[in-house]
Parts: C-alpha cells; sequence; structure tokens
C-alpha cells in the first residue's frame, strides 16, 4: 500500500509537505511551473515591501517634479507617476500569473511598516487571487526606549487589523527574539493568525573594515539552524490553534522528517534548492516515501507531531532540563 504523503496547511490540502519559502526563487512563473513539475505542494511569493513600494513613487514623483517649473515645455518629459507601474502593480501581476500557471496553492508574502499599509495591500493581494497570505514581520527593535511589550502590542495589532480586512487564510513569520515565545505565539493565534511560520531570519550586518562600511549580505541557511524552530515547533504542537511551518534549516529529507515529527505541518525549503537545484525537491519526497514505508507508517499525518514535547520519550530535551546531562558529556571528552 502507497503512503499517503498529504497534509494540510492553513487549512489547504497539500499533496505533501514540501513548501517553498518566499525567496526569488518563487518570483517568476517558469520557475513555479518547474517547482510544481518536481513535486513542490505550495510556493510562498517573494516578500512585498511596503518600503520599496514607497521608495519606487517617492522617486518617480522627484524625478517628474524636477525642471518643472523652468519652462512649459518641462511638464511633457515625463508621464504623470500614476502613469508609470510603480506600487504592487507588478506583485499583483505575479500573483495573477501564478495562478494561472500551476495548480498548487499560491501563497502571497506581505512586509509592511504601518497598519496602514499593510491593511491596504493585504486586500490588493486577496484580490488577486491569492490563496493565503503569509505576513512576513521582519522588525528589529532598535529604539531603546520601546518595552518589549510595546512591540508585541505593535505585531498583534497588525495581525488583527489584517485579519478583519481578508478573509483568505494568514499565516504569521515571526522571529525567535520574544521573552516568551510560546505566549506570544499563543496570543498571535488568539488575534488571527490561522499558521505560525518559525523563523524568520534577521539580516545581521558585517563591518567591511576597509571600507569601514557596514556590509549587509544574505547568507544562505545551514542545517544547525533547525535546531531552534524544531524545539519551539515541538514545544507549540496541540497547545496553540495554528497550523505550523518550519522554514530555517531543511537541507535534506532527514531535516523535513525532524521537522514533521515535532510537529509541523509543512517544511519550507530554499537555501538546499540554490544548492542541489530544483530536482532535489523530487529526491526529498522520494526519501520521505522509503523512510515512512521502512518503518511502517501508512501516512505524513500518522507522522505528525509524535515527537512533539507531549509525545517524546523525554519531554525535558526541549526545555532546559537536559542543559547540565549535555554539557557534562561533552567536557567529559578527552582532549
Amino acid at each position: 500500500m502507497s503512503v499517503n504523503l498529504s497534509t494540510k496547511y492553513l487549512g489547504l490540502p497539500l499533496k505533501n509537505p514540501i513548501v517553498i519559502a518566499a525567496s526569488p526563487l518563487t518570483a517568476k512563473t517558469e520557475w513555479l511551473e518547474r517547482l510544481e513539475s518536481v513535486g513542490a505542494a505550495a510556493v510562498v511569493l517573494p516578500s512585498l515591501f511596503q518600503e520599496q513600494i514607497e521608495h519606487d513613487t517617492e522617486q518617480l514623483t522627484r524625478v517628474h517634479e524636477t525642471g518643472a517649473d523652468s519652462f512649459a515645455e518641462a511638464l511633457t518629459y515625463f508621464p504623470e507617476p500614476q502613469d508609470y507601474r510603480t506600487g504592487p502593480d507588478t506583485y499583483i501581476e505575479l500573483i495573477e500569473s501564478a495562478k494561472k500557471s500551476v495548480k498548487i496553492p499560491v501563497i502571497a508574502s506581505l512586509n509592511g511598516t504601518e497598519k496602514g499599509g499593510w491593511v491596504r495591500y493585504a486586500k490588493m493581494i486577496q484580490d488577486a487571487g491569492a490563496d493565503a497570505l503569509e505576513l512576513n514581520v521582519y522588525y528589529v527593535a532598535a529604539d531603546i526606549n520601546m518595552s518589549g511589550t510595546d512591540v508585541e502590542s505593535q505585531y498583534l495589532e497588525l495581525v488583527s487589523e489584517v485579519r478583519k480586512s481578508v478573509t483568505i487564510p494568514l499565516a504569521v513569520k515571526i522571529g525567535p527574539y520574544f521573552s516568551s515565545v510560546g505566549h506570544f505565539c499563543r496570543q498571535l493565534a488568539d488575534a488571527g493568525a490561522d499558521g505560525l511560520v518559525l523563523f524568520n531570519r534577521f539580516l545581521q550586518p558585517d563591518i567591511d573594515l576597509e571600507t569601514l562600511e557596514t556590509d549587509s549580505r544574505l547568507i544562505l541557511s545551514d542545517p544547525f539552524e533547525l535546531l531552534l524552530p524544531l524545539r519551539w515547533t515541538a514545544i507549540l504542537h496541540g497547545r496553540v490553534k495554528a497550523s505550523l511551518a518550519i522554514t530555517s534549516g531543511i537541507h535534506d529529507v532527514e531535516g523535513l522528517i525532524k521537522a514533521l515529527l515535532v510537529g509541523a505541518d509543512v517544511g519550507m525549503i530554499a537555501s538546499v534548492i540554490y544548492n542541489e537545484g530544483f530536482d532535489f525537491v523530487a529526491k526529498m519526497l522520494d526519501g520521505l516515501r522509503d523512510w515512512l514505508t521502512q518503518r511502517e507508517y501508512q501516512s505524513v499525518e500518522q507522522l505528525k507531531g509524535s515527537m512533539d514535547q507531549e509525545n517524546c520519550p523525554n519531554p525535558e530535551a526541549f526545555a532546559r532540563g537536559n542543559y547540565m546531562k549535555a554539557l557534562v558529556s561533552y567536557t567529559s571528552k578527552p582532549i
């Protein structure tokens, strides 16, 4: 009997638990078609950044106004700003094109900076036909006058307002830097999040010692990064009323299986495709199917959550209880 790889994420039925994370990989319809052909169950489009929209519009307005007072003909140099393809037009077209090109669910991603922008663009994304929306909350609390409570309140207000404005499933992608991740995740679900994506990878600026300038570069994820979302997914599963997705550090089928074991509904991948190519999706699915068959699992659903904190043989391993044991076992090794 064949193994059933299907799962559900955000209430959406998926043929398997592999979702392509928001990245440039999902920015072109021909790539989306390729990803579908190798077995991807859903795709998350690259984030629509509110800052970029506002920057583009501002720049075009400045160009249009420069020299306008010089002489009358100057006004005909450039068309009116509204005639340019600024704002979310290109992103909306990507959603519409994606929906025509692939049959798998298309999840849009929105990164806003203020409540009005989130709500406005979320409505446009829904109207364009996206199957779901992922709020990519990329916020570094650099204002030392802002308390942790203030930061969390800002997140919760954003989620609540977007939830009121759209009816499609809503996921929230967050970072791990909260004093009580579990409690905050529960609050996000109560505010209207249908799913939680763990965790956002914040860009960490470096310093170039030659130019003495900050150097911001994107580094692909590392398999070691899987451990943190594994822990929190295991803790949250069964305790938070929301779908769970792991999006950091899944680089092989073993990582995907671990994500499912602790309770993730899906594993989101991107970096491994950059390293191994599109066809690696199919290899991961073959590996998942073989692993389940060898251990006589009948479905992904049977596997899912069987090693969360409540069900695993050693629940303390996901808390601090095993810290000393791990430390002593390492320091006792001969040098």
